[in-house]
């Protein structure tokens, strides 16, 4: 069997982040002006590197972008204080604050607090229900990168077996709906699933989004299967590695993602893309977007 196709992240990412460009250019020139405000809490050195890819994408793509930086002494009063200002702020059009938050502070009313419009990570309650009831919310970002990505390579999910490894609030349950969207089947796995091996290998698509290095291994994966590889862990030597034994299983997956390089890029490119989308809602200009097409 021939090696497994690559499915590029960072080439499909830059066709996404160039059509976001030319939506942001459409709204500038109806004289919006997008604008997207990262609040970063402590010191945490990865989420410090996420944010600087996230400033400079979106600085790219030509949105005015600011990052408010709080110390990890912050207290959550300080910290909702802050959100609230910028929910009532109308020049502001997204709202991202970077998880993990410092301990001692709760993320989760941190996130209800947020105005639903501007949450372009999509995990505010209203935007959770939209995607439950196949509503207009923003759609968090890591997953949508997932459908995107299936999208742009010609993969369809209508009719396919799904099974995702994982079943978080950032991941795995949202993911998991959208593929029921897509009127895929999906399986949901966890860590008291019975003979996680078997079950992986009845997937059409397989995606692992756990946190475990290397833990899908070459025979876990039916021949020819779509892998798409959500993890991202470090080793011990510094290097990087996803959930996915990428040399074995490219051998005998059909397509696959490479970590790094895979999904990481379309997360950003698509909280570009809500960022973009929650300002034309937010000026009624959405319905004349060629970016926001119906896919499903």
């Amino acid at each position: 069997m021939s090696p497994a196709r690559i499915l590029d992240g960072k080439a499909t990412a830059a066709a996404v982040r160039l059509e976001v460009a030319a939506e942001v250019a459409r709204l500038r020139t109806a004289g919006l002006a997008p604008k997207l405000v990262v609040v970063l809490v402590g010191e945490d050195p990865a989420s410090q590197v996420y944010v600087r890819n996230k400033d400079k994408a979106a600085q790219e793509a030509g949105f005015e972008v600011r990052t408010l930086r709080l110390p990890a002494s912050a207290t959550q009063a300080a910290l909702e204080s802050e959100v609230k200002a910028l929910n009532a702020d109308a020049s502001v059009h997204g709202i991202l604050v970077q998880l993990p938050l410092p301990k001692g502070l709760d993320a989760d009313r941190i996130v209800r607090l947020l105005d639903p419009r501007k949450d372009v990570d999509g995990l505010h309650p209203e935007n959770v229900a939209a995607l439950v009831m196949g509503g207009n919310g923003l759609r968090p970002c890591t997953p949508a990168g997932c459908v995107e990505l299936l999208d742009r390579h010609d993969f369809a999910l209508e009719g396919r077996q799904v099974v995702v490894l994982g079943r978080s609030m950032l991941v795995g349950k949202p993911l998991a709906l959208l593929a029921l969207e897509r009127n895929a089947t999906v399986t949901v796995c966890h860590s008291r699933t019975r003979d996680l091996a078997e079950v992986c290998r009845n997937a059409d698509v397989l995606v692992a989004a756990v946190g475990r290095p290397r833990l899908v291994r070459a025979d876990w994966i039916r021949p020819g299967a779509v892998v798409l590889d959500v993890g991202i862990n470090r080793l011990p030597d510094g290097k990087l590695c996803g959930d996915v034994d990428f040399a074995a299983a490219s051998q005998v997956a059909g397509a696959i993602t490479p970590v790094p390089g895979g999904l990481g890029p379309m997360t950003i490119a698509m909280l570009l893309s809500n960022t973009a989308l929650a300002a034309a809602r937010q000026a009624g200009l959405e319905k004349d977007s060629l970016l926001f097409r119906e896919r499903r």
